[in-house]
């Protein structure tokens, strides 16, 4: 599994409803995409569940890497790219994902909580306990899926889930969720990822 997300910080008077409605029309492009376990398009309102930026942060969990080259470079990407300019996208190699308890409902909140890893521990023991936290999240009420990862170049850490109500139980940025695109989210391992 591979974790991915860039984010596009857009200006305080920015007017929303142009991302969502961008969401609404292109949204559906990826509920079919070859290799995708899960996009969550997520954004951040200035002042809501204390966000201080407006933004644009899809979150994406890969299945496999060729689906997540084609999407950078076959053409999916280039929407983002020639309408808001190319961002940086941020890449975490896959530790643990797991269903959640409210599984089957649908989406309306995602958390990422980022960390970096602790100089001086050892990086397995703590890669085995981003997996139990990834058990733990997923058994949390209200939780549709969670998935840790890790970026080896920064040493950070990243959780990810998914609620079904807008009020997550957890640290973290908090996101709405204005779609979600599933196609082989089925797919995905389950536990640990090594």
């Amino acid at each position: 599994m591979h974790a991915l997300q860039y984010e596009l910080t857009l200006p305080a008077d920015y007017d929303m409803r142009i991302v969502r409605d961008r969401v609404a029309r292109r949204g559906h492009l990826l509920d079919a995409w070859q290799g995708l376990g899960v996009k969550a398009y997520l954004v951040r309102e200035r002042g809501v569940h204390g966000s201080p930026v407006n933004q644009y942060a899809p979150f994406y969990l890969w299945n496999t890497a060729e689906g997540m080259n084609a999407f950078l470079w076959g053409g999916g990407f280039q929407g983002i790219a020639d309408d808001f300019g190319r961002p940086p996208v941020r890449q975490w190699t896959g530790l643990a994902h797991e269903d959640g308890v409210a599984a089957d409902a649908p989406a309306v909140a995602a958390v990422r909580h980022r960390c970096p890893v602790p100089d001086g521990v050892r990086v397995g023991e703590v890669a085995e306990e981003a997996v139990r936290a990834c058990g733990r999240l997923a058994g949390t009420d209200g939780v549709v899926l969670a998935a840790s990862a890790v970026d080896t170049a920064r040493w950070e850490l990243v959780h990810f889930s998914l609620w079904r109500h807008d009020a997550p139980r957890t640290d973290g940025e908090v996101f709405q969720v204005l779609h979600l695109s599933a196609p082989e989210r089925d797919r995905l391992p389950r536990g640990r990822q090594w």
